[in-house]
């Protein structure tokens, strides 16, 4: 049988690292390209109602899926160590009330949100044309949290036990289907909005039970055993001190980012819908360089738990490299090409310029955040999720918010608006590393001395 579990405390860093994080980014690429195609099907074939009613819901539906993702990232860090120390007693305790704990805050949203759904779009002022098709297509996608909550766990497990190629897998087999339902449910069943969320729920199933299926057949010490599923309450309180925090980040950064918005909505239509055109590159750029910041936990977390403390700082030193290098070559990548990726989006030139005015500025931006997210996922490895959530929360939005009422406010220019985002990264950074240093060295002088460290 294949093996494929990597080992994070031995050999090469440089390869490990890299060969650990290209089936991660290959993964985040994808769920963005499903989701584009998810917009396109309905646009294309269900009308500018639908396509409104499906894009009215993505600030929601990103702000669950945030909770879920910022979930399991205190079970990879937890589960990588011990896996790293070879613990195999609080490994089993860990996964198995982390699978209880991540499944039951799915039913949760799940819950919550059908009940609300139509209440909170309303606060969120939705078209009164759109908000019917909003609230049917939003219910139906909540049915499928609670896989959802167990695909993120169960790659959570399996990323921290370095075997990022299988959720890859089983990402790829389901986004193939869901494109192909998008088509059928639309296209054949003109169920339109409805479609598309049946197909997503199906798909998020089928990812969730072959994830599942893998842990559960698997003789590691983070294999699932029916028998073993209940709550450690220690176990769940360690998970929730790092899930917690990042959860409430990503909360955090939604609502940073309507204000935001609404210094763009401030322009004519032609800004706003070339800043919306440019910002297609963001979550294919950010996704690339995520993938190293969950290598950049794990392997910190695995050695942590090894007690190899020369391997936590070179494992920061690196994913911090890559993630920059990732960030500034697709970046410039994107405004290099600039009129043939704005082109996928808008026909009308003017719209293209507007959107060439962001490119330039974001191009090179993009690899400062690289040393804000990989100092706070080197600090979720050393099991510190707090403060470092307190420090971005005051960096990257509250700052922003103070930029757009200030330096916005005074200048009143579409570049003003954009450089908020290269400095609250860049003032966050410096007090993220500034900790991660600190608790680094705090941590590793708790940990013994140990020879022939690679």
């Amino acid at each position: 049988m294949k093996n494929y579990e990597m080992d994070l405390c031995s050999g090469s860093l440089w390869k490990k690292i890299f060969f650990y994080s290209l089936p991660l980014m290959f993964s985040n690429i994808l769920q963005v390209l499903f989701n584009m195609s998810d917009v396109a099907v309905v646009g294309k074939f269900a009308g500018p109602i639908a396509l409104g009613a499906v894009g009215s819901t993505s600030i929601l539906i990103t702000l669950f899926t945030g909770l879920l993702i910022g979930l399991a990232s205190g079970v990879n860090a937890l589960a990588a160590l011990h896996i790293g120390s070879k613990d195999s007693k609080n490994l089993g305790q860990t996964v198995h009330t982390a699978l209880i704990l991540c499944f039951t805050t799915g039913i949760l949203i799940m819950v919550l949100g059908i009940i609300f759904s139509h209440g909170i779009l309303s606060l969120m002022n939705t078209k009164e044309e759109l908000i019917s098709d909003a609230v049917l297509y939003l219910r139906i996608y909540l049915l499928g949290m609670p896989a959802l909550a167990l695909y993120n766990f169960g790659n959570a497990v399996l990323s921290a036990a370095g075997d990022t190629k299988r959720p890859l897998y089983y990402l790829l087999l389901s986004g193939v289907i869901n494109v192909l339902l998008n088509l059928f449910f639309v296209i054949v069943c003109r169920w339109d909005v409805a479609g598309v969320a049946a197909a997503s729920i199906i798909s998020q199933y089928l990812s969730a039970l072959l994830i599942l299926t893998v842990l559960f057949k698997s003789r590691e010490g983070f294999g699932l055993r029916f028998r073993c599923l209940k709550v450690n309450h220690e176990k769940m309180m360690q998970i929730l001190r790092i899930g917690i925090p990042s959860a409430f980040q990503y909360g955090l950064f939604a609502i940073a980012n309507l204000f935001v918005q609404t210094g763009v909505n401030s322009f004519d239509h032609v800004m706003v819908e070339g800043n919306s055109a440019a910002a297609n590159a963001d979550p294919l750029v950010y996704d690339m360089m995520a993938a190293f910041y969950t290598a950049c936990s794990s392997f910190i977390a695995q050695n942590l738990g090894a007690g190899k403390r020369e391997r936590i700082l070179k494992s920061f030193y690196l994913c911090l490299l890559y993630s920059f290098l990732t960030g500034l070559i697709v970046g410039v990548g994107f405004y290099v090409f600039r009129y043939p990726f704005l082109a996928l989006f808008t026909n009308d030139g003017a719209v293209a310029e507007a959107g060439i005015c962001r490119l330039s500025i974001m191009a090179l931006s993009y690899s400062v955040s690289a040393f804000m997210d990989c100092s706070i996922a080197a600090s979720r490895g050393l099991g510190k999720s707090i403060l470092p959530t307190i420090i971005v929360i005051m960096g990257s939005c509250v700052f922003r918010i103070v930029w757009i009422y200030t330096v916005f406010a005074h200048f009143k220019t579409i570049q003003s608006l954009y450089l908020l985002y290269v400095f609250s990264w860049l003032i966050t950074a410096l007090a993220e590393m500034i900790y991660f240093f600190a608790a680094y060295r705090k941590t590793s002088a708790k940990l013994p001395v140990t020879s022939g460290e690679q």
